[in-house]
């Protein structure tokens, strides 16, 4: 019998906000989608953008640049939607640029940074150092919160 040991690396996909690198672990990645008709949603937070029908799922689309307070940016050529299997739904999570898919070893992953005052610092799990890049881990779970009391069956 062989002892189940911790996982030494993450498979991640790497995305750009603003020019910084952001990642989430692959395992909940469903698709990267191009430029989609996105249906707005009445009395929804400004941050999500509405839902689109993906392959028959009503999927809500959340603009992360805004869910994380940055400077909003128009949907352009670069653009794509993320859409990711969390708490058994999924989401689209609107970033600039995805376009690396690497390993992460879990030893160079280091706490979430300690930004007294800043918004964006709830949603962070952690910092990876790769090479001579810097990812910042996105903690799915605070950044869905809210978005997953939504129910597609009210639209």
């Amino acid at each position: 019998m062989t002892n189940v040991s911790e996982v030494s690396e993450i498979k991640v996909i790497v995305f750009q906000l603003m020019n910084k690198e952001y990642a989430i672990e692959l395992n909940v990645v469903e698709s990267i989608e191009k430029s989609l008709s996105i249906t707005r949603v009445p009395r929804m937070p400004s941050y999500v953008k509405g839902v689109l029908n993906l392959r028959g799922v009503v999927t809500p689309i959340v603009d992360l640049r805004e869910r994380l307070d940055m400077e909003p940016k128009d949907f352009d050529e670069s653009s794509c939607i993320i859409i990711v299997s969390h708490a058994d739904s999924e989401v689209g999570l609107i970033v600039d640029d995805a376009n690396d898919v690497m390993d992460v070893p879990t030893s160079v992953i280091g706490p979430q940074p300690e930004v007294v005052g800043s918004v964006e610092s709830e949603f962070i799990s952690g910092v990876a150092k790769v090479e001579q890049r810097l990812l910042v881990m996105l903690n799915l779970e605070k950044v869905l919160q809210p978005i997953k009391k939504v129910n597609a069956d009210e639209f």
